[in-house]
Parts: C-alpha cells; sequence; structure tokens
C-alpha cells in the first residue's frame, strides 16, 4: 500500500506488518479536515485490504493526539491544496442539510471504518485527545497513553454535540450513568482518570509510550491472524446481539478457524513444546 506524507498525517510501515499513523499538524493541535478524513479513509482502506498489513498504530505529534476538527479547515476549502489522493469535494456545513451530509459521509465514516476494520487498532495517545481525536481513539480496540494525555469530548462547551459516534462508545465503555455525567459536566481527564474510567487500557510514561504501543502492536500482528480478526469482530458482535445469537456466531467463525493451517500449527507447536509459528499463509499470499 502507497505510505508516505498525507493531508495532515503521515504513514510507515514496521515488521512484522505494523502500519502507524501519525498525525502531523502539531502547530494546529492535530486538528482534522474533512479532506484529512477522506484521506484517511482511503488510506485504512487500503491496509484493511493490503496483506502486508496486520495491525494498524495511530499517534500525534507535538503536545496533541488530535484535539478536534480544525473549523477553520471547513471554513474554505482552499485550506487544502488539491493534489492529494482525493479530489477536493465542498466540505458540508454551510447549511443544516449540509452539516448532516457532511457528517454521515465523511466524520462518521471515519470512525465507522476504523471500528470495522478486522486488523487490530491500537491508539497510542501522546497528548491531547478531544472530540474528534476522542472518539477517533474509542473507535480503537487498544488504548495507550501517555501520563501527559489528556482526553474528553467538551463539545458542550461551545453547545455543540459529540456527533461522531462519542455517546455510543462511551456508554459501552463506561455505562450509561458514568457517560451521562462525563459529557454533561463536560470532562476532559487526565490519563490516569481516564484508566480508572476504562477508557484507556493502559498510561505509561511519554518517553515509553511508541516502544510500549510497538511492542503491543508486534504482539498483536505476530498472533494468528485469521482467528484474532474473527474474534475481534465477534466480541463486538456480543455487544449487540442476544446469548443464542453470540453462539450461533462464534460456531459460525469456529467453523472457519477450527480448518484453517493455523490451527494445524497450533496443535503441532504445542505437541513439541515450541512457539508456535502462525501465518504461513501471508508470507504465502504476499
Amino acid at each position: 500500500m502507497r505510505t508516505g506524507s498525507f493531508k495532515g498525517y503521515e504513514t510507515w510501515i514496521t515488521e512484522p506488518g505494523v502500519l502507524w499513523i501519525r498525525f502531523n499538524r502539531p502547530e494546529q493541535k492535530n486538528g482534522t479536515t474533512s479532506v484529512m478524513k477522506r484521506e484517511l479513509i482511503e488510506t485504512l482502506t487500503e491496509a484493511q485490504m493490503d496483506n502486508a498489513v496486520r495491525v494498524v498504530v495511530f499517534t500525534g505529534s507535538g503536545d496533541s493526539f488530535s484535539a478536534g476538527d480544525n473549523l477553520k479547515g471547513y471554513a474554505k476549502l482552499d485550506r487544502e491544496t488539491d493534489d492529494g489522493q482525493v479530489r477536493l469535494i465542498p466540505g458540508g456545513h454551510d447549511t443544516g442539510i449540509g452539516t448532516y451530509s457532511a457528517l454521515r459521509t465523511i466524520s462518521q465514516q471515519l470512525n465507522t471504518v476504523i471500528r470495522e476494520m478486522d486488523k487490530i487498532t491500537i491508539a497510542a495517545i501522546n497528548g491531547v485527545a478531544i472530540q474528534t481525536g476522542f472518539s477517533l481513539a474509542l473507535c480503537c480496540d487498544f488504548r495507550i497513553a501517555a501520563e501527559e494525555a489528556r482526553l474528553g469530548s467538551g463539545t458542550l462547551r461551545f453547545a455543540l454535540l459529540p456527533d461522531e459516534g462519542g455517546p455510543y462508545l462511551l456508554v459501552q465503555h463506561m455505562g450509561l450513568a458514568k457517560t451521562m455525567d462525563f459529557l454533561m459536566r463536560k470532562k476532559i481527564v487526565p490519563a490516569a482518570e481516564a484508566l480508572e474510567l476504562g477508557l484507556v487500557h493502559e498510561v505509561v510514561p511519554a518517553d515509553r509510550l511508541m516502544a510500549a504501543a510497538g511492542e503491543l502492536a508486534v504482539e498483536m500482528a505476530e498472533g494468528p491472524q485469521v482467528a484474532m480478526r474473527l474474534l475481534k469482530r465477534s466480541v463486538y458482535n456480543a455487544a449487540e446481539m442476544s446469548w443464542l445469537q453470540t453462539l450461533d456466531d462464534i460456531a459460525g467463525k469456529t467453523a472457519v478457524t477450527d480448518h484453517h493451517p493455523d490451527a494445524a500449527e497450533g496443535k503441532a507447536a504445542f505437541m513439541e513444546r515450541r512457539k508456535a509459528r502462525f501465518n504461513a499463509w501471508l508470507d504465502e499470499a504476499g
């Protein structure tokens, strides 16, 4: 897949199949624009379909992960040049129906693409993660935060709504009562409190963040990819399904994994008392 510099972010791949996406407009707190979101959707679509990518890691530059939308970037289309991987189109938000269309087609679609990726996603939250940046991080499967990071919505400070999936994601992570308190009181919390609330999985010193994210990414990338991707989907499905539906869901996926070469390798490694060498099929496909 294509890597390099894009609108508001840069990408690179490290072994074994870890795609890094770093937001790189620190002078704008890594604020997002509609063009940036559309390019991210394209990058993530390529990552989903490329066998060379097994895990995706998001992080920021400077003192921010992403402080939300760059409102100036929505105000004028010409704030982005027409030389990216997607053509410039109207960004919406100029009328009520324009805002509806932009949210459904671009902003919410980005978070949906992240949430629906079969491959494991990790947010390495290096600093402020607010509004768009916060919801993007919540869409990831794992979140590791630097000690200095702060996370929250705070949209009500501007009489705006967390319109990119925040309420849904927060209810899943914290429950209804804590979500109501968090959003209505416009909370932006330090990393330690975010850990207590269940919003992040781990908090590390800033100088350990990239290493910790890399270690987790390698662990995930070296695991049996077919089983892990199907299990990821079953876990998310379980939050929406009944008991009987979840049983049927996992049974259908087990019919695939039980007969996959990775399962045979796992059994052989156990019998031979050695570390399993999964994903030979990826080497053959690549």
